[in-house]
């Protein structure tokens, strides 16, 4: 990721300081002339507003780097951020369709003023702005609490969207197209909550990296000139990095040191790629037949 502490700051403060002003803005607007499309876009900014201070809070802790109770460091920090976002905005989502259904199956009761069509221009400027500067800093940053704090952001703009339905039934004297409004809304939380969390649960179950990352990498390892064959061979998520294990196979006749400067130089190599996080390494001389029973010596192990 990079030591980009104060890139990340700030993008964080930027998502918890436009959230504070969407919520006051929309949401009275909302409670004073009983728009539920717009409580339902200001309540979820509440849990956008929680999930930035997580992102804020927690999210520091993956720029520290190895200590003496996290010997790999804080990677899996990030994505335990962001799945904590996704499954607010589920909960959330769920708390707003509920809400929606309610008020249909009542009587709605709503009023429309062109201080509800000002609210929602005020939100829709606010999440884009947050959206891009969020995006933009983390060009750099490469966060994953970041990138679903985007995400949230842009998602942010189609509920804002949604919302203007309901506010556009009020003014067309179709009240009832509010709370709908508040549904669909509602429904997008719910999506954009369940891609976060899927998409971080595997950073931190370990998943294998994807076949053409560990092509990329099996490649890399192979182009040394040293390297002889490869076998044993496994690339699977670290949080938001790759951990990488194998066994390359090296001449026999090399000295303890020149075999202790190859697995050095494939060390440094690998973990100079911005998605390694770390190495582990095994040097097989050749001639010991180790790998002759594997089902390819120069591709992928069965492991992959």
């Amino acid at each position: 990721m990079g030591d980009h502490r104060k890139e990340f700051l700030k993008a964080s403060w930027a998502n918890v300081l436009t959230n504070v002003l969407k919520i006051v803005v929309e949401g009275g607007v909302g409670l004073t002339f009983g728009s539920l499309a717009l409580v339902a876009d200001a309540a979820h900014s509440v849990a956008d507003l929680l999930a930035s201070a997580v992102v804020l809070v927690w999210g520091r802790l993956s720029f520290e780097g190895p200590d003496t109770n996290h010997p790999h460091g804080h990677d899996r920090v990030e994505p335990l951020t962001a799945l904590f976002v996704g499954g607010t905005l589920v909960l959330l989502g769920l708390k707003l369709l509920y809400d929606a259904g309610q008020t249909i199956l009542s009587a709605p009761e709503s009023t429309y003023s062109i201080a509800l069509v000002a609210g929602l221009a005020f939100a829709f400027c606010d999440r884009a702005f947050c959206y891009w500067y969020t995006k933009r800093v983390n060009r750099n940053v490469e966060s994953a609490g970041l990138a679903a704090l985007a995400a949230d952001s842009k998602n942010d703009l189609y509920t804002t969207g949604a919302a203007v339905i309901g506010v556009a039934g009020m003014a067309g004297g179709f009240p009832v197209l509010d709370p709908l409004a508040g549904g669909l809304v509602s429904l997008l939380v719910i999506h954009q909550g369940v891609e976060i969390s899927r998409e971080n649960v595997n950073y931190l179950v370990d998943t294998a990296a994807p076949k053409p990352v560990r092509d990329d990498i099996r490649d890399e390892i192979l182009s040394h000139e040293d390297v002889h064959g490869l076998h044993d061979f496994t690339a699977y998520h670290a949080g938001t990095v790759y951990e990488v294990e194998f066994h390359a196979e090296v001449a026999a006749d090399h000295t303890f040191i020149e075999a202790h400067d190859i697995e050095t130089e494939l060390r440094n190599d690998l973990v100079s790629r911005d998605d390694v996080g770390d190495v582990h390494i095994h040097l097989d001389p050749e001639g010991l037949g180790e790998w002759k029973d594997a089902e390819e010596r120069h591709g992928s192990s069965p492991i992959n």
